[in-house]
């Protein structure tokens, strides 16, 4: 595994951790079920901005990457053309 895909794995960790953590510590909060569900809901939108994020910046690397292997490939069949 390369460094990419292992920082895209430890941020696909940590975003579900903090959503269990979030999810636990809500469901144990002291406080009324109007407040837990307002806190909640921000939670969500804030875990799925964060997904966004990642899935476009996992987008990104995936249209490098692509781009990179394209460009090997041709210049490595250019060497073969010539050789």
């Amino acid at each position: 595994m390369n460094n990419r895909n292992t920082g895209a794995m430890m941020g696909a960790g940590l975003a579900a951790g903090l959503a269990i953590g979030v999810a636990l510590g809500l469901l144990y909060a002291p406080q009324s079920g109007k407040k837990t569900r307002a806190m909640l809901k921000k939670r969500v939108v804030e875990l799925q901005d964060a997904a966004g994020e990642m899935a476009e910046d996992i987008k990104e690397r995936a249209g490098s990457m692509m781009d990179m292997a394209k460009e090997r490939m041709r210049v490595g069949g250019d060497s073969h053309i010539q050789g």
